[in-house]
């Protein structure tokens, strides 16, 4: 039986921010715990010339709400990056999952030959739905997404490998 994109993405992109969300959610308890303000943490980034955690998380968050939408053939939602807090951030994720909740499988037939020409590199680059997902989403999702989990075990959060791919 074949695989849909639907059930490849979804669920993914589902799955991935909640284990970022909880990361987070964690990351919270311990700063707390230690008297730190959390907006330490949104500021802090792995190198000078990399993106902060706030920023990190806006991008991944960013992934998944524009891959589902260019695979079903729709426009991509557009969401002001303007979170400063970590209720916001929790928000923002809160507001993809939603999106996320509301595709449906038909909504992705056909999605994995679908042509999507997208600006990579400042350079059109047209692609097949499939390839797009794997090659371009995917790896900048998780890219941004372990970037975010990096950041915060960099700064001390006592998180591991189960708290970013926790057993469901």
């Amino acid at each position: 039986m074949p695989v849909s994109i639907y059930d490849i993405a979804i669920p993914t992109f589902h799955k991935q921010l909640a284990s970022l969300e909880a990361v987070l959610d964690k990351a919270a308890e311990q700063a707390a715990a230690k008297k730190i303000d959390f907006a330490v943490y949104l500021g802090s980034r792995l190198y000078p010339d990399m993106f902060n955690l706030t920023r990190q998380v806006q991008l991944a968050t960013d992934f998944a709400k524009a891959a589902p939408a260019r695979l079903a053939g729709l426009d991509v939602p557009s969401f002001p990056d303007v979170e400063t807090t970590l209720p916001e951030l929790k928000a923002r994720i809160a507001k993809i999952q939603t999106l996320l909740a509301a595709y449906k499988p038909e909504q992705f037939v056909g999605a994995e030959t679908r042509e999507l020409t997208l600006k990579v590199g400042g350079q059109e680059v047209t692609m097949s739905g499939l390839e797009y997902l794997l090659h371009v989403a995917f790896p900048n999702f998780y890219f941004h997404c372990t970037t975010a989990y990096d950041i915060l075990r960099h700064n001390g959060i006592e998180i591991g490998k189960r708290d970013f791919v926790p057993r469901r």
